[in-house]
């Protein structure tokens, strides 16, 4: 940029005359451009970059004091020497803006190279973390039931008494439904709602929703009030729910054979059923499998023991009634277990407390790997 001659159309003796006016020389001007620019390109990082900016167009800069100047001139002086002033202005933020660029890549770059990270070098002798027996073990039996074709669904676990107790048949003196043996929320009796004491609500849903065929195992956590070396008040579930047409309890007894043969790894496991009473289901029984107690060791899979695992049974007709599902038509088979129980069982685990703990040790030690997960594809942990 220049100011004279044609940069600006204005003959060099008329830019000379308004600048004079005022008391400065375009000499001047072209001295102040020289050194600004010098400044800019002179400036080694963006701090340095910003005071230089400051200096020139900043409240107090020096070519802010120019454009001041504008204010004691005619009105044609005022428009040519504001149109040389804002040509210079306009190359000066040219100059800031692209060394800007320049620094700020620069900045970047040097920040880039200081903190790059050698992907080559080995990893760092850091512990790894670990899968909780409990994830585990609902990984485990999702995988099963998978293959068996069961599907996982899920639920709130903030319930009403209807899904939680009534329409699975549990009368009003049912010792569940007291306030000793669970959680209830504040409010009036009739309408509180309660921390879910098992998963079968969620079976509720599920039929109420489908009307009709249903194949589906609920893994989740579950609230009763009991503490103690085998019970606490908060643990985990899963119940499987099986309905169409023709199931009958010979295909009861077979699933949960295969599953728990296939869980704890023993191809010809013992097992029992025995008859039980659940208001849910009709018939109703218990299973267990074989063990031993010899010389005090406790070992699942042949003995002259048993060790009771689940319970189990024909889903009632008045809870396929209450879900809307005519048991004239449709019938199934309903089971559930805890899953602290049979991994207590499966590892060795003494004490169902641990669980809840929060003892890294306790987790380095029962804890598996993030690259064991089992799956219907990769198998089991054995």
């Amino acid at each position: 940029m220049t100011l004279r001659g044609g940069a600006l159309g204005l003959p060099f003796c008329l830019v000379r005359r308004i600048f004079k006016d005022v008391g400065v020389s375009v000499e001047d001007i072209e001295t102040l451009k020289a050194e600004i620019l010098a400044s800019v390109a002179g400036a080694e990082n963006l701090a340095a970059l910003e005071e230089v900016r400051i200096a020139v167009l900043g409240k107090k800069g020096r070519l802010t004091a120019l454009m001041k100047t504008l204010g004691a001139m005619g009105p044609e002086e005022r428009k040519a020497a504001g149109q040389a002033l804002n040509v210079l202005k306009n190359e000066i933020a040219g100059a800031l803006d692209a060394r800007k660029e320049t620094l700020a890549r620069a900045a970047l770059e040097e920040r880039l190279m200081a903190e790059a990270i050698d992907v080559t070098l080995p990893p760092r002798p850091e512990r790894q973390g670990s899968v909780h027996p409990i994830s585990q073990t609902i990984d485990e039996v999702v995988a099963i039931f998978g293959e068996m074709g069961f599907t996982v669904a899920e639920g709130p676990e903030i319930e009403d008494d209807w899904h939680n107790f009534t329409a699975l048949n549990i009368p009003l003196d049912h010792p569940a439904r007291q306030e000793l043996d669970t959680f209830y929320f504040a409010g009036p009796v009739e309408d509180r709602k309660v921390l879910r004491t098992h998963t079968s609500p969620v079976q509720i849903r599920t039929m109420v929703e489908t009307k009709g065929p249903v194949r589906i195992i609920v893994p989740g956590r579950t609230y009763r009030c009991d503490y103690d070396a085998t019970h606490s008040p908060m643990f985990h579930q899963v119940e499987g729910l099986l309905i169409d047409k023709t199931t009958h309890m010979g295909h009861l007894k077979g699933c949960l054979t295969d599953f728990c043969r296939a869980y704890f790894g023993i191809d010809d496991l013992p097992a029992r059923f025995r008859p039980s009473y659940f208001p849910f289901t009709e018939p109703s029984a218990e299973m267990d499998i074989g063990c031993t107690r010899a010389g005090g060791e406790f070992k699942i899979g042949h003995g002259d023991d048993w060790m009771e695992i689940l319970g189990c049974g024909m889903v009632n007709p008045k809870v396929l009634e209450n879900c809307g599902i005519d048991p004239d038509v449709y019938q199934g088979f309903a089971f559930g277990m805890g899953l602290e129980r049979i991994a207590m069982l499966k590892y060795g685990i003494p004490d169902l407390r641990t669980f809840y703990e929060s003892d890294l040790r306790w987790l380095r030690h029962y804890g598996f790997s993030a690259l064991d997960a089992p799956s219907m594809v990769g198998g089991l942990t054995r």
